[in-house]
This record gives C-alpha cells, structure tokens and sequence, in this order.
C-alpha cells in the first residue's frame, strides 16, 4: 500500500471512530414529569446557550439602528421598548442556561429558579413589546380596538407572568395556549390598518413562532429540541424586526432599503416594457 492510500485508509478510519463516537452522545433525557422542569443534557446544554447567545450582539446593534431612526418621540419610546425586549429576550435566555448548565450539580438551586421564571416571564414581554410599535400607531377617526388593545396587550402580559409565576412548571398546555393567543391577539387590531396589510414579514414571522412551540414542548422527545425552540425563535424575530425596521422606520440613506428601492423600480420597468411589448405585437 502506498503513501496516497495508506492516508486515505487513515483518513477512513478516523472518520469511522469518529461516528462511533457520535452514537455514544446522550443527545436528550428521559421527558420530565408533569410538574417537574425538563433537565437537559450535556449537548443540549451547549446549545440552548449557543442558539440564543449568538443573537445579544445583533439584537443591541438591531436595537440601536430603531432608536437613530426614531423620527418622533412616540417612535423613539416605542423603539426602546422594542429594542430593549428584545435584548433582554436573548441576554436572559442565555444567562439562565449558562447558570444552568454551569451549576447542574444541584448548586445555586433558588438562583436557576428565579432565572428560569424570568425566562418565561421574558416571553411574555417580549410578545407585547414586538406589537407595541403596531399599537402605537395614530388611530384612525373612530377606531376602538387599536388604543384598547395597546393597553390590553400590556394586560395579558402581566396576568400570564403572574399565572407562570403561581404555577411555575405546572399546566404547561395551558401555559402554552397563553402564549399562542397573546401572540394572535393583538394582530386582530393591526390587521385593521391599512397601511399595514398583507405584510409578508409579519405572516412569516408568526409562522416560524407556531412552527417552534412543536419543539417547545418536545423535551425529551426530540433530540435538542429547546435549542430547535430557540432558532424558531431567532428566526421569527428576525422577520419581524424586518417589518418593523422597513414598514414604521423606513430610512432613504439605508443602503439595504436603497438597493431594495431600486431593484423593486427595476424590476418594475421591466415589466411595463414587456407589456408595451406585446401590445405593440
């Protein structure tokens, strides 16, 4: 066997061990009782950190950018609100599961308490933050829903933090259906704004938050499906920060608007010369 071929045999076998290895991971644990919080493992513990640590830097790059666009002063309270949630959504996130993963021994137990319910509480937060820039916007000659359900939202938001502070780890369906309906709610008064319909940020954005609540609650069931969670997560929220950022801060001098703006015109003429096209055929 020559050199080529005695490394390539090498090469071949640490790949094998290396597979043989991999099977050997604890990828998850055993699903947790009905009143008990799912205990990751080694794996899922890094990624749980990894998913949402990632997002601290952008969310408070993404923050700022909304408060340098604010042009108003209800755009500007509306922007460190957002913005802030949404550092915080991410920032929280990964300190609980650091403290949790670095102190799983049983140490620090009232700590990672207290962190994990200000993860949950966090959610709920977030949820009205992201429809406070919507809500914030004038109301329309006789419009009810829209300054209600700016005054609602916060509601909602605080009786769920204060049922998941009562029944930390316990009816977690219930605990769920909380966060799906906080999430629709509020959409019915945005919905009802004309310059905002059909905003496909929006819809995607709410779909990839219903797609993830299947891996939410399917610790134990699904290899790393928290951190899966997480993504979800990172991805709805990069949707809507999109429409939020283009649809209530739009800025001319930005250069991803600009070429937007200008592919959009682009391809717009090219459609109206293919028309003129055939109709002159």
């Amino acid at each position: 066997m020559d050199g080529s071929s005695q490394h390539q045999f090498n090469v071949a076998i640490k790949k094998i061990l290396q597979m043989h290895r991999l099977k050997e991971v604890k990828w998850k644990n055993e699903k947790a009782c009905a009143h008990e919080a799912y205990v990751p493992t080694f794996v899922e513990h890094v990624a749980n950190v990894f998913t949402h640590g990632i997002w601290i830097v952008p969310a408070l790059l993404g923050a700022l950018e909304l408060i340098e666009r604010a042009s108003t002063k209800p755009k500007l309270f509306s922007a460190i609100i957002y913005g802030t949630s949404l550092l915080l959504l991410f920032t929280v996130s990964t300190v609980f599961h650091s403290i949790h993963y670095c102190f799983h021994n049983g140490k620090l137990v009232h700590l990672k308490d207290v962190l994990h319910r200000c993860d949950r509480a966090m959610i709920y937060v977030f949820i009205a933050a992201t429809y406070f820039p919507w809500l914030n916007h004038e109301p329309v000659q006789g419009d009810v829903l829209l300054p209600t359900m700016r005054i609602l939202v916060w509601i909602m938001a605080a009786v769920g933090i204060l049922y998941q502070q009562i029944f930390h780890e316990r009816y977690k369906w219930l605990e769920t259906t909380f966060y799906v309906i906080m999430g629709i709610g509020p959409s019915i008064a945005i919905v009802g704004i004309d310059d905002y319909n059909n905003i496909l940020e929006l819809k995607l954005g709410g779909l990839a938050y219903l797609l993830g609540i299947v891996f939410f609650k399917s610790d134990g069931r699904i290899p790393c499906a928290h951190a899966i969670w997480h993504l979800f997560v990172a991805t709805g929220a990069g949707f809507h920060y999109l429409a939020i950022l283009q649809h209530l801060y739009p800025d001319s001098d930005s250069p991803i608007l600009a070429s937007s703006e200008r592919l959009y015109n682009i391809l717009a003429a090219s459609d109206h010369h293919i028309v003129e096209s055939h109709t002159e055929f």
